[in-house]
């Protein structure tokens, strides 16, 4: 790892895979009362798990350790369209492929960093247009 940037990059996606990770009850008192679209999850996702690479090749995570966000990319990869409609949460509840990312995401953390208990991202407030 050499850039600041990777730096930044490497801690977004551990972020991100903490979140995927988490139990659902957790995953779902971090929306609270946010509406978050089961699509926009699964594209921020994707663009982890691409933006993975590069930083594998600069040497910010491990092979092994992109083995796993290669398998969290592929299992995002078969949610459907019709799968990607309508709210996270009413997702997490009803979806098996989350169960699925949830134990992908976890053995990423393990072998990344020890642990797949991690803190959770801070939410991002919804913008309402005041300044």
């Amino acid at each position: 790892m050499n850039h600041l940037g990777d730096a930044n990059l490497r801690t977004w996606t551990l972020r991100i895979t903490a979140l995927l990770a988490a139990d659902t009850q957790d995953q779902l008192a971090w929306l609270g009362e946010r509406e978050l679209e089961t699509k926009d999850v699964v594209e921020e996702v994707e663009l982890m798990c691409r933006v993975s690479e590069g930083l594998a090749e600069r040497g910010a995570f491990e092979p092994e350790d992109q083995c796993h966000l290669r398998a969290i990319g592929r299992r995002i990869g078969e949610i459907d369209v019709t799968r990607r409609a309508g709210p996270w949460d009413s997702a997490l509840a009803t979806d098996s492929a989350w169960d699925d990312i949830r134990s992908l995401a976890r053995q990423f953390l393990l072998t990344t960093l020890g642990d797949w208990h991690q803190p959770l991202p801070r939410p991002v407030r919804p913008h309402t247009g005041d300044h």
